[in-house]
């Protein structure tokens, strides 16, 4: 028998599994669901013994494709995004495509992401909640390039990209006022880093709590920490330590809100007796702290409607002009105040 010199291509494959090319792509690019098991694994174990990898950059080249989508966030840990990745990874192996996800948190990685995006490093991108230094002006440029393009935004308008809403500040405010509606005095926001170093941007949360303690005639005591759990329980340890310490926190974010609870803790101080306690995400780590946490968010954490977006876009021979959906967020009050 002759030795088969070169690299084993696709043919190879079927010839030895005893399938067509198509098969062997349906199974190679993740599109399994088109072929039955046994022959699924009939094309494996010939990929396998043949030492075959698909020439991603020459079919990419072919059908003018990557075969990939983009995710851009603002931070890595934070547990909205990652359960944003989770779902679109799922739906990108339903659809035979990668994810790659690019981490946003300076003015030059921004503008790197943008050009990346422009020369089609992936056929469509999803921009999360919060992602610092990317501007309109940018993402209806890309838009306008044909790049599939869902963003996850309260300010922007639907122009050539769906818009995914989330309005945080009505339920940020009535969270705020029910601290002060139980008789607290002395309530203190533990924000992000960028809100309370004064970055330029919407920043719904810090605006409500500033409405609502003005209403109140209250004192603004604003602290760093809602990115970090180690960074929030320090802070809101050195607040308890003062004279006129809060009978209440509000945090932007549920890790934070989770942390003043063990701080308070700590400091001999019961929840929601001496401190009362909200957070914001509705993380399912709130039902099990003690007292379960109050919280602002949705009903339960769900990117569905992102995800089929943009792979409604991908598919699309005539693209649909820009969408709206809107997720609405609430007060969920539990036993922390």
């Amino acid at each position: 028998m002759q030795q088969r010199t070169g690299r084993p291509t696709s043919r190879d494959v079927a010839a030895l599994a005893g399938v067509s090319v198509a098969t062997v792509s349906y199974v190679l690019t993740g599109r399994a669901t088109k072929v039955g098991a046994e022959t699924r694994q009939r094309v494996l174990e010939a990929a396998r013994q043949l030492d075959y990898a698909p020439n991603q950059s020459a079919r990419s080249l072919r059908r003018r494709k990557t075969e990939r989508i983009c995710l851009v966030v603002g931070s890595i840990g934070v547990p909205a995004y990652d359960q944003l990745a989770r779902e679109l990874h799922d739906k990108a192996d339903e659809e035979g495509h990668g994810v790659l996800t690019i981490v946003v948190n300076n003015a030059q990685r921004a503008a790197q992401t943008i050009e990346l995006l422009h020369q089609r490093i992936a056929d469509g991108a999803v921009i999360a909640s919060s992602v610092p230094f990317l501007d309109g002006d940018a993402l209806r440029a890309l838009a306008r390039s044909g790049l599939p393009l869902v963003v996850m935004s309260n300010e922007l308008e639907p122009e050539g990209f769906d818009v995914v809403r989330a309005p945080e500040r009505p339920a940020c405010t009535e969270a705020v006022d029910h601290l002060f509606a139980i008789g607290r005095k002395r309530v203190a926001y533990v924000g992000h880093h960028r809100e309370v170093s004064g970055d330029s941007g919407n920043h719904e949360r810090l605006a409500a709590y500033e409405d609502s303690i003005q209403r109140h005639g209250a004192k603004r005591i604003v602290v760093d920490g809602a990115d970090d759990r180690v960074v929030a329980y320090r802070a809101v340890e050195n607040l308890l330590r003062q004279k006129d310490k809060p009978d209440a926190i509000f945090a932007a974010s549920d890790r934070a809100a989770i942390s003043a609870i063990w701080a308070a803790r700590d400091a001999g101080l019961a929840v929601p007796t001496d401190l009362a306690v909200v957070g914001v995400g509705n993380l399912e780590d709130g039902l099990i702290t003690k007292p379960p946490l109050s919280t602002v968010g949705p009903p339960q954490l769900d990117f569905s409607a992102t995800t089929s977006m943009l792979f409604e876009r991908l598919a699309a021979t005539d693209p649909p002009a820009g969408r709206e959906v809107t997720t609405p967020w609430s007060f969920i009050q539990r036993e922390s105040a």
